[in-house]
């Protein structure tokens, strides 16, 4: 991932330096397990802790010559610890350090994740509590529906993003399995307890069953749980979008001081955060593909997914965790309009409350049929007309009939939407 989408603590994560030193660490553990067993001297061990360091420059120089980054790993150790090198690597294959080891950088990018996830949840219960009673007009097709408040909007989201922690906290599990298993997972050459040990040392389980990798479809579930976080986070960003267009104008990005939105134009202020939260939530859903794609591989292994996974993996989690930050900040720092909504909710003159008519008709014996055709003329009079609903219905003779006038002032009044809400945020945690 390009710099500019890169936090530091996942960018450092995934920085070639670590990746070494998490890949040091299970060449430890194993010579530690190994020593149990009573196939290294234990001095060995000691000595190798004590010299074994990494030197990113020289390990890629032997990169350049080897043209495989575990052997170039393992010459450059040889050459830090001198004879006791012998004793590196005896019985495994890359793949048994290159998986164990994107265990482990899996498992630290997703407690990254699971905070940052965290956070936007905070930052919406924040807001959806503030705003549980503001009024606003509900949308479907885009179209003015029924009011709802801006709250209950925020509290859909605030519960969805819940689903999503569960979801991720699940993947790390799955995700965290290490093999040491040899080369195509026999455990011809290596003790099924060097495994153990392993794992149980990074918190990792070993894996029930390996070829020479462990199986993508592990990664893929992994990658497709991102996608799917991302889709939301674009969800979320798309409404925001809309609320912030000049028609609307009901609720905006923060814009901070100093900030301009337009070369040309210098009245713009544009949601470009949550516009670059969609845009980066389509590079997401290509990594998914890519991660699926990577499931199927020649018997037991091939490296055609190797290349695939050193850039979909680093890059999907730096994206979600920049996404999860942006949008954190747009959430907290949100600016609402709660006049605007009013006055957009009132704008069509009542027509939004022909729901709440139909039923009440309906409950004076009419079917829904004829209740609907009764309400739909009056609304699409005033829709036309632009006249206010309430006269259209007191003017038509078969309403006035069955509606006293404090039945339809009940049936246009938006707080009986209101009466719920506190239920409904009780049901989602809030």
């Amino acid at each position: 991932m390009i710099p500019r989408y890169t936090l530091p603590k996942m960018g450092s994560l995934w920085s070639d330096e670590h990746r070494f030193q998490v890949m040091l660490q299970v060449e430890l553990l194993v010579l530690e397990a190994q020593a149990r067993l009573g196939l290294v001297p234990r001095q060995a061990v000691n000595a190798i802790r004590h010299t074994a360091r990494i030197n990113l420059a020289k390990i890629q120089q032997k990169e350049a010559k080897t043209r495989h980054d575990v052997i170039a790993f393992i010459e450059h150790l040889e050459d830090r610890v001198g004879s006791y090198g012998r004793y590196l690597h005896v019985g495994l294959t890359s793949s048994d350090v290159l998986d164990t080891s994107l265990a482990v950088l899996l498992q630290q990018a997703t407690d990254l994740l699971l905070k940052d996830l965290d956070g936007l949840q905070r930052a919406l219960a924040v807001q959806a509590k503030r705003h549980r009673l503001t009024l606003t007009i509900g949308r479907t097709h885009g179209v003015h529906a029924e009011p709802t408040t801006f709250g209950l909007k925020l509290a859909v989201y605030y519960d969805e993003f819940a689903r999503h922690l569960e979801r991720l906290r699940q993947e790390r599990a799955q995700i965290s399995v290490g093999k040491i298993s040899g080369a195509v997972g026999t455990f011809a050459n290596v003790d099924p307890a060097v495994e153990r040990h392993v794992c149980r040392a990074l918190g990792l389980r070993p894996a029930p069953i390996s070829t020479q990798i462990v199986p993508r479809d592990l990664h893929a579930s992994y990658v497709t749980t991102l996608a799917l976080i991302g889709s939301s986070l674009e969800k979320l960003a798309t409404e925001i979008r809309h609320l912030q267009r000049t028609e609307v104008r009901e609720a905006e990005e923060p814009f901070g001081e100093g900030q301009k939105g337009s070369s040309a134009m210098p009245h713009k202020k544009n949601p470009i955060m949550c516009e670059r939260i969609t845009g980066m939530s389509r590079l997401l859903r290509g990594y998914a593909i890519a991660a699926m794609e990577n499931v199927t591989l020649w018997h037991e292994r091939d490296i055609s997914h190797s290349s695939v996974e050193r850039v979909i993996l680093p890059d999907a989690t730096i994206t979600v965790d920049y996404m999860l930050h942006t949008m954190t900040e747009v959430i907290r720092g949100l600016v609402v309009h709660p006049d605007r909504m009013r006055s957009n909710l009132e704008s069509m003159r009542g027509v939004t409350f022909s729901g709440q008519v139909l039923l009440a008709l309906m409950r004076t014996g009419l079917s829904r049929t004829q209740a609907y055709e009764l309400v739909q003329r009056c609304a699409l009079a005033a829709w036309t007309s632009g006249s206010d609903f309430a006269e259209a219905l007191t003017r038509d003779a078969a309403i006035r009939k069955r509606l006293s006038a404090q039945t339809l002032r009940r049936c246009l009044d938006p707080r009986a939407h209101l009466k719920h809400v506190n239920r409904i945020f009780k049901r989602v945690g809030l």
